[in-house]
């Protein structure tokens, strides 16, 4: 089975010795954040976790723990964007994180990390030309280290649109504008660029527009092939396969403008504050009238013997 981190915040960055201490005791809880009553508890083993998920603005923390993470298969995707503290308050500065992506690329290989450059958004600081310099510039640093790249353009959500209110929509002729100079720039450093839930307009200029998560991907990073069970992307646009993400909603404290996982800055500083580096949960920890449903898993990989054709 698969394992994700990042749909719901950022383990890496901000709760590394949590995660590393669920790898050790082999268990992880996980509220619904519909029905907090409600708790999935899944086991952490190799034996049935067949590849675990990362997306990260910041993987360096969770680089001492890597030992705990051998007998895993790993999928990383890192973002770096261009933009400063205005949009992104707590990320790290962005040449350190180009570090750490090659580094991050020299452990776990470039079949098995990808750069996300998104959200992308256009304002007076932020030009469609201060975009495609800044895609270039950082495309140039990480050639050789991946061959992905995933884009997307912001999406104004009503959580974006509250904590981001000057945010505005990218047009479609600003988006195959944009979308066709990233893809020849990518291209030029052997990155394939896959849009993120935008459908097939960039098809035309090269973009791979199947999704960005896809079971080939995990395939690829593991070199085995997986047998799932049918499951639909997070949204009706969404191709990828996403599945048992253990994070929690409003923790993620990059407390970026563009996010739709968090509300506002003072929850989300508020609800941290309940992390406990020792619990199953990301937040918080058992609690009376809980409904503990233990997760039926086991491990996808299909070992058996194919021919490939074509």
């Amino acid at each position: 089975m698969i394992i994700n981190t990042g749909q719901r915040t950022d383990i890496p960055a901000f709760y590394a010795k949590w995660f590393a201490n669920r790898l050790r005791e082999g268990i992880v809880c996980v509220r619904n954040p519909f029905d907090p009553g409600q708790v999935s508890r899944y086991r952490l083993d190799p034996s049935v976790v067949d590849v675990i998920g990362f997306c990260t603005k910041n993987p360096a923390p969770m680089f001492p723990y890597m030992d705990l993470l051998r007998d895993y298969g790993q999928y990383w995707y890192v973002s770096i964007t261009p933009y400063g503290r205005d949009i992104e308050p707590n990320v790290p500065d962005k040449h350190r994180l180009l570090e750490d992506f090659r580094k991050l690329s020299d452990m776990v290989g470039t079949h098995s990390i990808g750069w996300r450059y998104d959200p992308i958004l256009l304002s007076d600081r932020y030009t469609m030309e201060y975009q495609i310099h800044a895609f270039d510039q950082i495309a140039s640093a990480l050639d050789g280290y991946t061959q992905t790249v995933v884009i997307s353009f912001i999406d104004l959500y009503p959580k974006v649109r509250r904590n981001f209110p000057e945010a505005r929509e990218v047009t479609k002729a600003q988006r195959l504008a944009l979308g066709k100079e990233i893809i020849q720039i990518a291209s030029a450093h052997g990155m394939t660029v896959k849009p993120c839930a935008e459908g097939d307009e960039l098809a035309a200029f090269g973009a791979d527009c199947g999704g960005c998560m896809r079971i080939s991907d995990y395939e690829k990073a593991i070199g085995r092939h997986l047998h799932v069970p049918k499951k639909r992307g997070a949204r009706a646009e969404c191709a990828c396969y996403l599945a048992c993400d253990i994070g929690a909603y409003n923790t993620c404290r990059h407390l970026c403008k563009y996010c739709y996982a968090n509300a506002e800055p003072d929850r989300v500083l508020a609800h941290s504050r309940l992390h406990d580096p020792d619990s199953p949960f990301l937040i918080g920890n058992y609690m009376d009238g809980d409904r503990i449903h233990d997760v039926p898993q086991k491990s996808w990989i299909d070992d058996q013997i194919r021919l490939e054709l074509g």
